[in-house]
C-alpha cells in the first residue's frame, strides 16, 4: 500500500448510456465509440504511476483492463455522494493523499496526476479546472465533506462555488493546469485527440453519412 492514491471514475461502456450530450449530434454508436477512447486515454495515463489505483464503475465491475487495479462500484444517489464515499474509502484504509480523475478527458497524462499528488504536500485541497467551468481533477490531503455537498453539479459556476466555499472556510487549495472534457460535438471538434486520429474521424463520418 502506498501513502498516496488515484481514484479513476468509469462509466461502463453501454450504447445509449454514455456521452449522452455527444450522442445528441454524431449518434449513440459513434459516441459509445469515443468514450471508448477515452476510457483508453484514461487507463493509459494511469498505468505505469507507482501509486495504488482504485477504479469506480458506474453500475458493476469489468474485469477486462485496468490489471493490478483495485475496482469496485460507485455508491450513491448523486456525483457529489459517489466522490464523498470514494474519497471516505480511501482516507479510511489509510491513504494520506488521494486524487481522483474522471475518464473523459482526451489530453490527461500522468504528469497531471503526479502534479495534482504534489501540490497536496502543502495544500488541503487540488482542482484541475475543466474548460466547462467544472474540474476534471479533484484531491484532498485533508477530507473536506463540503467540496461534494448541495453543489451544482454539470452547471458551468460548479469550480467558481467550490472554490469560494473553500476560501470562506480558509481552506489551502491550488489548481492544475485547465484541461477540456469531451461533452459535445465542439469540444470533441475542438481536441487534438480528434483532429490527429484519422480513424476515428472516418468512422465517425461513416456512422453519420
Amino acid at each position: 500500500m502506498t501513502k498516496e492514491l488515484v481514484i479513476v471514475f468509469v462509466k461502463n461502456i453501454k450504447l445509449g448510456k454514455v456521452k449522452t450530450r455527444l450522442a445528441k449530434t454524431i449518434g449513440n454508436q459513434a459516441a459509445f465509440e469515443v468514450y471508448t477512447e477515452l476510457v483508453k486515454v484514461t487507463e493509459k495515463a494511469t498505468k505505469n504511476l507507482p501509486i495504488d489505483t482504485h477504479i469506480y464503475f458506474s453500475e458493476a465491475i469489468v474485469e477486462d483492463g485496468w490489471e493490478h487495479c483495485k475496482k469496485a462500484v460507485q455508491e450513491g444517489v448523486d456525483l457529489g455522494e459517489r466522490m464523498k464515499n470514494a474519497f471516505k474509502k480511501g482516507f479510511d484504509a489509510g491513504y494520506e493523499r488521494i486524487v481522483l480523475i474522471g475518464s473523459d478527458l482526451p489530453d490527461i497524462n500522468s504528469n497531471h496526476i503526479e502534479t495534482g499528488l504534489q501540490a497536496l504536500n502543502s495544500n488541503n485541497v487540488v482542482f484541475g479546472p475543466a474548460l466547462d467551468g467544472g474540474y476534471y481533477l479533484v484531491g484532498f490531503s485533508k477530507f473536506h465533506e463540503c467540496v461534494f455537498q448541495n453543489k451544482p453539479w454539470s452547471q458551468p459556476h460548479l469550480l467558481e462555488v467550490s472554490l469560494t466555499e473553500l476560501k470562506q472556510n480558509n481552506v489551502s487549495f491550488t489548481l492544475l493546469d485547465t484541461l477540456n472534457d469531451i461533452d459535445t460535438f465542439d469540444d470533441l471538434k475542438a481536441s487534438h485527440f480528434y483532429t490527429s486520429n484519422n480513424k476515428l474521424k472516418l468512422r465517425i463520418q461513416q456512422l453519420n453519412d
